[in-house]
C-alpha cells in the first residue's frame, strides 16, 4: 500500500495504464490472429489485404506510443506484409493435384 498521496497518485495512473496497454496489445493479437487465418486460407485476398492495413496501423500506433517496442512493431509489420505477399503471389490451389 502507498504511503503518501503521491504514491497513491502513482499506482491508480499505472494501473490505468496498464490496463490500456493490456487492451491495446490484445487487439493487436486480434487482429494478426485474423490475418494469419486469412493468410491460411486464401480464399478472399481483399479482406486479407484490407485486415493486414488495418493491423499494421494499429501495430504502427502502439509503436509509436511504446506501448509496444519500435522493433518488435517493425518486425510484426513485416511478417504480417511477408504472410500478404505470399500469399497473392502463391497459385490458388482448386484441390487437384497434378501428376
Amino acid at each position: 500500500m502507498p504511503h503518501t498521496k503521491s504514491a497513491a497518485k502513482r499506482l491508480r495512473q499505472s494501473e490505468k495504464r496498464r490496463r490500456h496497454n493490456r487492451a491495446i496489445l490484445r487487439e493487436i493479437k486480434e487482429l494478426t490472429k485474423r490475418v494469419k487465418a486469412l493468410a491460411k486460407t486464401r480464399s478472399d485476398l481483399e479482406a486479407l489485404e484490407k485486415e493486414t492495413r488495418l493491423a499494421i496501423k494499429k501495430i504502427d500506433k502502439a509503436g509509436a506510443r511504446r506501448v509496444l517496442h519500435p522493433n518488435a512493431a517493425a518486425r510484426r509489420k513485416s511478417q504480417l506484409a511477408q504472410l500478404l505477399h505470399q500469399a497473392k503471389t502463391a497459385p490458388q490451389s482448386s484441390g487437384e493435384t497434378k501428376t
